[in-house]
């Protein structure tokens, strides 16, 4: 299923709240649970949120997983490395391999790590999943946000989607072609895509410039304002 954060953005129960409520709900949200060292109130603000998400929004569950999975597997990547490679203590655990083991400290700085960022996400999700990006970038201009970061993110929030539709894109011709059908056929498949994305992002970067440029971009991009209610 091919995800779509702009299409739900705009069609689902909550896209019409005040964007700056949701806004600050996310930021002070995000502030306190980064602050707090509460394994349980990080459990309980996953758990509210990705009810708000689902049962309020109304936004599909598929998404939701989607939305999740990418930044979830380097969660989990990072993590393991925080388990097995830093901190101090007593040692409870032994892998036997390189000297490689597990220390209490160690284990309690990845276990709450894990939770505090998993938290994070469905307070990410809430906002960016019910509010489409026109009308955050608009927030944050009115809040008097220095011009350049708003540039930066909204770039790059073009940017990425174009990748993953170029990802998109070149995955379905090589499964076309027998791609992905054995280990050693997917890795060369993975291997030749992401070679091949390397180039074409350098492609796409230039064509980026050419169309900014001819649509008279002078360092400035237009935010979208929202008409005003009579």
């Amino acid at each position: 299923m091919k995800f779509d954060m702009d299409y739900i953005a705009h069609h689902n129960e909550l896209s019409e709240t005040n964007p700056y409520f949701k806004l600050f709900l996310t930021v002070i949200l995000l502030i306190v649970t980064l602050a707090l060292d509460n394994l349980y109130f990080d459990v309980f603000i996953f758990i509210l949120f990705s009810i708000i998400i689902l049962g309020v929004a109304k936004i599909n569950i598929r998404s939701y997983l989607k939305f999740l999975s990418i930044p979830m597997a380097f969660l989990i990547i990072t993590c393991i490395f925080l388990i097995f490679f830093f901190g101090s203590g007593e040692v409870i655990y032994e892998t036997g391999i390189f000297g490689i083991v597990v220390t209490d400290d160690s284990w309690h700085y990845g276990l709450y790590t894990f939770f505090r960022v998993l938290g994070c996400f469905p307070l990410l999700g809430f906002l960016a999943l019910t509010t489409p990006i026109a009308k955050i970038f608009h927030c944050l201009d009115t809040l008097k946000v220095p011009k350049i970061l708003t540039e930066i993110g909204l770039l790059m929030y073009n940017t990425i989607f174009i990748f993953l539709n170029e990802i998109d894109t070149m995955q379905k011709a090589q499964k076309t072609r027998m791609g992905y059908n054995s280990y050693m056929n997917s890795m060369k498949c993975l291997a030749s895509l992401i070679s091949n994305i390397f180039l074409r992002s350098l492609d796409k970067s230039e064509t980026l410039q050419h169309s900014l440029d001819s649509r008279g971009y002078n360092g400035e991009l237009p935010v979208y304002v929202p008409p005003k209610e009579e």
